[in-house]
């Protein structure tokens, strides 16, 4: 049996990949296994399913990837998230952003930022940032930890390091942030 990858845009949480594996089963076809940004499948498709399966897709918010340099950015984007989000393992978290990307897709940093800047009109290190903010953002919002707390679980080198992004990137303090709570966080896809 012989098995394929499908490449998905937008694909940035948990419930993505619920309703990913929620369209594959409605359009009786079989996989393997879901991930972020991944479909692994038990065969081939044919033209029809692909047809089907990028209408359902874009209906949701989701898109086929079917060219290199977008599966790139993609699985770049998936790296950072889960980099900025703090979900990447022990080892992976203790090396520089850049080593951590180019290790995990196999080409030399400067190849990445590049495509990455061209493509999506800003740097992988502001990506990351916004990234980073967006999860600061929820945990602001959720209430259960500290300004302090914050700031440690995403490795900032400080309170003000982060209160400093923070602003720059929302145009609002932390603390006033939380005042004003959820209306003011972004969609992950959206980022």
């Amino acid at each position: 049996m012989s098995s394929t990858t499908l490449l998905i845009k937008n694909m940035v949480c948990h419930r993505c990949v619920l309703s990913v594996e929620d369209i594959f089963r409605n359009e009786n076809i079989a996989f393997q296994q879901v991930t972020f940004g991944e479909m692994h499948l038990n065969e081939e498709l044919s033209a029809d399913q692909k047809e089907r399966l990028i209408k359902r897709f874009n209906e949701v918010g989701f898109e086929l990837i079917d060219n290199h340099s977008s599966a790139l950015i993609e699985k770049i984007k998936q790296l950072v998230i889960k980099r900025a989000r703090n979900e990447a393992g022990e080892m992976e978290s203790n090396i520089k952003l850049s080593h951590y990307l180019s290790g995990s897709v196999n080409h030399e940093y400067t190849y990445l930022s590049s495509l990455f800047s061209a493509v999506e009109g800003r740097t992988i290190e502001n990506y990351f940032i916004e990234q980073r903010i967006e999860k600061a953002k929820e945990l602001l919002v959720y209430g259960q930890l500290t300004l302090s707390q914050i700031a440690f679980d995403l490795e900032y080198s400080s309170v003000a390091h982060l209160s400093s992004q923070f602003k720059k990137i929302t145009g609002l303090t932390p603390t006033y942030f939380k005042e004003i709570g959820l209306a003011r966080r972004k969609e992950l896809d959206k980022i």
